[in-house]
């Protein structure tokens, strides 16, 4: 294997990460670029992927030959997309193997350092993933509003809806609510013409402020904080329900949301071994490992 190098790349909807290391796991190079995500488009996905590990590749200072004895692996959002795989794996690369999965697999790759394993995500949107003696374990992440139960979207909406509801009299005032009808100026028409062009970022926007007043005390937050760790609890219960050894909880929404878990749940957690661009890396070993 010494004649090997390996590159890892993580597309996401925010940025995509590339990393290049050698046999031995010395790390050679690094490079980061904008959204690489195939919502985009695959021109648009594939760019943002070919300028992360074209900076990669220039700080490792490799040389067109030692390029082609790479092997990579891609963890990309939306790879699930009807016709995605298929449209990347045509595109022409300079190196010895190119192997893709999606964002989420790659971080739960990187997770359990390749091992049987499962993790949950908690970010803008949820999901349960995991791999369990050659199976694929798949829990929610269908998409907001139709599901992404406990995201920072879900938190969102929620606010939104109990806000509506204290505006005309169906629910008691609090903080939290007085805030979010603060943002539509007080009136509800606003709140629908927002609702018009809102994607579930701008839903999720609005989580921090969800929980601060929940960490507060107040009560509609608290109801909102409770129910969606209710529903990441469910997550986790079910994917070790279904075999998976050991589950980790990540996304921007894991640290303020896991104090709110369940006891039993927050006591099996496993903290993660590496990151999802590690999980690309072992999907890139795999290759010439074979496992």
């Amino acid at each position: 294997m010494s004649a090997h190098y390996f590159l890892g790349i993580d597309g996401g909807g925010t940025g995509c990460r590339a990393r290049i290391e050698d046999a031995a796991g010395t790390v050679l190079g690094q490079g980061l670029s904008g959204p690489a995500t195939t919502r985009l488009g695959i021109e648009a996905a594939w760019a943002s992927i070919a300028r992360a590990f074209g900076a990669a590749i220039e700080e490792a200072g490799l040389s067109p030959l030692e390029v082609k004895r790479i092997h990579t692996g891609v963890g990309l959002a939306g790879i699930g997309r009807k016709g995605a795989l298929e449209a990347l794996t045509a595109i022409n690369h300079p190196f010895a193997s190119i192997d893709f999965v999606s964002d989420g697999e790659g971080a739960c790759l990187g997770a359990h350092s390749g091992r049987d394993g499962a993790i949950v995500i908690a970010g803008t949107g949820s999901i349960g993933l995991g791999f369990v003696e050659g199976r694929r374990l798949r829990v929610g992440g269908y998409g907001f509003p139709i599901s992404d139960e406990g995201s920072g979207a879900d938190l969102g909406l929620k606010s939104v809806q109990l806000a509506l509801r204290a505006h005309d009299g169906r629910h008691e005032k609090t903080a939290l609510l007085a805030e979010i009808m603060q943002r539509f100026q007080n009136d509800p028409m606003e709140a629908v013409a927002w609702m018009d062009r809102a994607s579930a970022t701008d839903y999720a926007a609005l989580a921090p402020m969800v929980m601060r007043h929940a960490d507060q005390g107040d009560a509609a937050g608290r109801r909102i904080v409770q129910s969606a760790a209710e529903h990441v609890d469910t997550l986790i219960r079910t994917l070790f329900d279904k075999g998976a050894p050991r589950v980790s909880l990540l996304g921007g929404l894991s640290s303020p949301l896991e104090p709110w878990l369940a006891p039993d749940v927050r006591r099996r957690l496993k903290p993660i071994d590496g990151d999802a661009v590690s999980g690309a890396i072992i999907l890139a070993r795999k290759a010439v490992c074979g496992r």
